[in-house]
């Protein structure tokens, strides 16, 4: 197992700023915002030849209610998996009671602790830090986290107490199947997670907005690896009012970016949205493989599930290769079944696909439908070979490609489909004309030629 550092201290002390230079990322969500930080945000660090953990919190906060409370429980779970903990501190607010409470507690574990003073720029450090030796946590490490101030001193201190190292076999993240869950707030999905792996891994409190951040949790099942995602729910543009929430949905648009296949959860109660539909247009254009999860469908009777049946053919028809898969998350009706459709969409996304086999499934569909004729001349189609994956894609070469009719061009999109037998996932057919090596060049003449045009404007001319 690789050694944890966990990251803890009252909100708004720059945890995750600190957590985001040492994983060199930007995954965790930044803003002077106090509580932003709710889940536990995992990243790999390696200071010289030592790879670990290093865990984002939330903010521990002595008036804790709610969600807050529960954000809690994360902190003192990362706590107790840690070997390291780093306790920050804002030395330009100085010391509060929160700070002397928070001290207490991380006495109380008897693990190794390493007090960091954050925001040190453009103050007199070492006045700033005085009076957090009251803490009685040791010499105060000085950092400015935004700028990675003090940051080497810090990883040689979490260096000299990380245990004694064990081999370990590297993990691959990018060999990963990265599964995000997406949808509009409060339909599930941090519920879906948690049911997925089995454990309270994220938040989960009946309040629109729990998740904040896009959540990266790796994990193995029956010996194959993957990488959930918990994404914060995404709502129409016009609806985005708070600074916060803005960047949560940029958050969600990356995590669909970067994923394999995209769960997108629906509550079945309330059918199939125009809100629904719009976000599902974007999970498209991004090209990744989806399942439509039909949440709460085990409290529903079967007339309701057949007017949600119907919405999702009329609403979703521009979705007809998408998998429609019907689950309670709470109960885990049907999730179980999840992690198959899930393989065989990662397989179809990432399907290799040989020019023979698509130069041949070419052939076949503009034999059974030929292409447009365009200024009294067929349009030609000569070979295809592929050009991506995640989603697959196809290129076409041929002539006057441009002129080809969208009818025509949907027609051989699904062709494609059905012939090399994908599931779930888009497929893009991309077309490029060959290029004529003689377009724009002026033919030239040869001396008799040009002579016997002479010859023929002198008779012209004679006999006008």
């Amino acid at each position: 197992m690789l050694p944890v550092i966990a990251l803890v201290g009252r909100p708004n002390v720059g945890k995750s700023t600190l957590f985001n230079y040492l994983t060199r990322t930007r995954e965790a969500l930044v803003a002077d915002f106090p509580g932003l930080t709710r889940d536990r945000q995992y990243g790999r660090i390696k200071h010289g030849n030592r790879p670990c953990l290093v865990v984002d919190t939330g903010g521990i906060a002595d008036d804790a209610q709610g969600i807050e409370s529960i954000a809690r429980e994360q902190v003192q779970i990362a706590l107790e998996e840690a070997d390291v903990i780093v306790f920050m501190v804002d030395a330009r607010e100085g010391l509060s009671a929160s700070d002397r409470a928070i001290a207490a507690m991380v006495r109380k574990l008897a693990k190794p602790v390493i007090l960091v003073t954050n925001k040190v720029d453009g103050i007199d450090a070492s006045i700033a830090a005085f009076d957090f030796y009251a803490l009685s946590l040791g010499e105060p490490v000085l950092v400015a986290a935004s700028h990675g101030r003090g940051v080497p001193e810090l990883l040689e201190r979490v260096n000299a107490l990380l245990p004694p190292e064990i081999p370990i076999v590297e993990h691959d993240s990018k060999k990963d199947i990265a599964i995000a869950v997406v949808g509009r707030p409060n339909v599930g999905k941090s519920t879906l997670i948690n049911r997925l792996l089995g454990e309270d891994r994220v938040i989960v409190y009946d309040e629109p907005g729990t998740t904040r951040d896009s959540i990266y949790i790796p994990f193995e099942r029956n010996g194959k690896t993957y990488t959930l995602i918990d994404t914060a729910g995404m709502r129409r543009r016009a609806k985005v009012s708070e600074v916060i929430e803005k960047f949560s949905v940029i958050k969600s648009l990356q995590a669909i970016e970067k994923a394999n296949v995209v769960i997108y959860l629906v509550d079945a109660n309330e059918g199939i949205t125009d809100q629904d539909a719009h976000l599902l247009g974007l999970v498209l254009e991004a090209g990744r493989a989806l399942i439509i999860g039909l949440n709460k469908w085990d409290g529903l009777t079967q007339s309701q599930k057949d007017t949600v049946k119907r919405h999702i053919e009329i609403k979703l028809a521009f979705l007809e290769f998408a998998e429609k898969h019907p689950i309670s998350a709470l109960h885990g009706s049907g999730v179980g079944k999840l992690f198959e459709v899930v393989h065989t969409l990662y397989e179809s996304a990432m399907v290799d696909m040989s020019t023979p086999v698509l130069t041949r499934i070419l052939k076949e569909a503009t034999t059974e439908h030929q292409p447009p004729m365009v200024h009294m001349r067929r349009i030609k189609l000569k070979y295809a070979h592929q050009g991506g994956r995640n989603p697959p894609v196809v290129i076409v070469h041929g002539t006057q490609t441009d002129a080809l009719p969208q009818s025509y061009k949907r027609y051989l999109t699904n062709y494609f489909r059905t012939k090399l037998h994908l599931s779930g996932t888009p497929i893009r057919v991309e077309f490029k004309s060959t290029a004529n090596p003689f377009d724009g060049q002026k033919e030239k003449m040869t001396d008799w030629e040009t002579k016997r045009k002479v010859i023929i404007a002198r008779r012209i001319k004679n006999k006008e």
